[in-house]
């Protein structure tokens, strides 16, 4: 008679690590969460809510009490959240630090079943990553939900969740498990967006970079509240509250680990240089017209003739090289954008009066 064949669940890692059914008999799920800091503590509190079992790891700070009061159960030592064997492991730290952190836990001692799953910005980043440094037995989930603290702080229902099945076992226990833990997102109404994680990385630097940098963009001008608000303004100062709560590390990393991101940066750039650039070609039509009029105006005689040269002069002088001066190369709020002169000559105009602007761009 031939020797029974160890199932998988009998089988452990070097290091200890027994394996045990992954199948999902029970709709529960023992999730540990590597990274308890804001975000982590925020899917640990849906989690629970669901009666998932939820254990939690921090390398740095000890969140012992926002564990307790989330009913988490929390680790203080790598090696003993390990041994605890959770089916899943989720990654929420930050994306500068998510090589370090995985460098560090010891993978040896979880199941060689389990689920790894992170939660970055950029995709493209932790699919190479976790590929590279994690045991080929492990599975990979890539996810990002489109959504924090501060915009899923109620009901999650419409709101995007992207994922991508990276490395999923065949065994049908263990895809069961991955559709598991997707349909703790669904079941709470997210919007299920399966694709590429280099599709996301060039999709999210069209939305998400470019959302983040003109949050920060008009965060750093300061803008202030007014009692005649429009909706648009109002809009605008959400937008500054809800990117510049994020630290600048994480904008930073989707500019750094999201090779689109230089590209939707530049073009941001064209786009403004353009905008402006139709602004002043216009006012330097304008400059043209009036320095018509005034050239029509030196030709009547003056009552004055030595004050009338003088001051005709001048204007005339103003008017003919209106266009030459105001395509000086100097940097913004060196130079006037027109000479005194000139200014005088179109008190109705408020831009003119103001040293601004840097018309180089103007042929």
């Amino acid at each position: 008679m031939a020797p029974k064949r160890p199932r998988e669940s009998e089988v452990s890692l070097p290091g200890g690590g027994e394996a045990s059914p992954v199948g999902v008999e029970s709709s529960k799920l023992k999730i540990g969460i590597v990274g308890f800091g804001t975000f982590g503590q925020f899917l640990a509190k849906r989690f629970t809510e669901r009666g998932h079992t939820v254990l939690a790891y921090n390398a740095r700070r000890n969140y012992q009490a926002e564990a307790d009061k989330l009913g988490a159960a929390y680790f203080k030592n790598a090696d003993d959240f390990c041994e605890e064997h959770p089916e899943i492991v989720i990654l929420c730290t930050s994306i500068l630090s998510t090589r370090s952190v995985v460098a560090a836990l010891p993978v040896q001692r979880l199941r060689r079943s389990t689920l790894f799953v992170d939660v970055l910005s950029v995709k493209t980043f932790p699919k190479m990553l976790l590929q590279e440094m994690l045991p080929a037995e492990v599975d990979v989930l890539c996810t990002h939900p489109m959504f924090g603290p501060n915009s899923g702080a109620g009901s999650w229902d419409k709101l995007n969740f992207m994922y991508d099945k990276v490395r999923i076992a065949s065994d049908r226990s263990r895809q069961n498990r991955v559709d598991a833990f997707l349909n703790v997102f669904r079941d709470e109404g997210c919007n299920m967006v399966e694709m590429t994680c280099e599709e996301h990385d060039r999709q999210a630097a069209s939305t998400q970079f470019v959302t983040h940098t003109v949050g920060r963009m008009l965060g750093a001008m300061q803008l202030e509240r007014t009692p005649i608000d429009t909706k648009g303004y109002e809009a605008l100062h959400q937008l500054v509250e809800q990117t510049t709560a994020d630290s600048f590390d994480l904008y930073y990393g989707l500019f750094l680990y999201n090779k689109n991101a230089v590209e939707e940066l530049e073009k941001m750039e064209e786009a403004f240089d353009s905008v402006k650039k139709q602004l002043f070609s216009r006012l330097h039509g304008i400059a043209r017209m009036r320095r018509d009029e005034v050239c029509l105006h030196q030709s009547k005689p003056t009552s004055s003739p030595d004050r009338g040269q003088q001051h005709g002069g001048q204007l005339h002088s103003a008017g003919a090289s209106a266009v030459r001066r105001a395509q000086v190369r100097a940097p913004f709020g060196s130079h006037g954008l027109l000479s005194w002169p000139q200014r005088h000559a179109y008190p109705d105009c408020i831009v003119l009066k103001r040293p601004v602007v840097n018309l180089r761009f103007i042929q």
